[in-house]
Parts: C-alpha cells; structure tokens; sequence
C-alpha cells in the first residue's frame, strides 16, 4: 500500500506527518510505503497512492485523485491519525 502525505511548500511539515504516519500505522499492524510530498509534486507523487494525508486548506490542491483523502487537523495527534486511517483503511 502507498500513502502519500502533503504540505503546502518545502517536504518539512510533511516530514512531520510523514514520521507520525507510520507511528499509527504501526499501531494499526499495516504495512504501507508512506512518501512525503508539497503541492507541486502531488500528482506525480500520488498517481498510485491508495491514500493521501494532508491539512483542510490544501485539499483542493490534490486535483483528480483515485485515492482516498484523508484530511488531519493535527499533524501531532497520533490518536487523530490512527483513527483517521483505521476509518479508511477498515
């Protein structure tokens, strides 16, 4: 599984969710290649992403996707985040 998460500009803030990503997955038992991203290298990046983490004000920057689009609020909150991705990932 592929999950790509994105920041706005530069990769620092998507280094964060990136690292607290794998914490939740690793709590959930889900193995996945997490790739940190900005905006401009979303699509490619993301083409064949399953999932994609990013904040409320850049979703729309995510364009035509066939993943899901997980929105966190709180790149700190590992509770948010595993909740979040055990939601989609069922």
């Amino acid at each position: 599984m592929k999950i790509v998460v994105m920041c706005g500009v530069g990769i620092g803030t998507s280094a964060i969710l990136k690292v607290n990503a794998e914490r939740a997955l690793e709590r959930l038992d889900i193995d996945a290649d997490v790739t940190a991203t900005d905006v401009a290298g979303v699509q490619a990046a993301g083409s064949d992403a399953q999932v994609i983490l990013t904040s409320p004000e850049l979703v729309h920057a995510i364009g035509k996707t066939n993943a899901d689009v997980i929105v966190i609020d709180n790149y700190f909150d590992l509770d948010e985040l595993t909740a979040k991705l055990e939601a989609a990932l069922g």
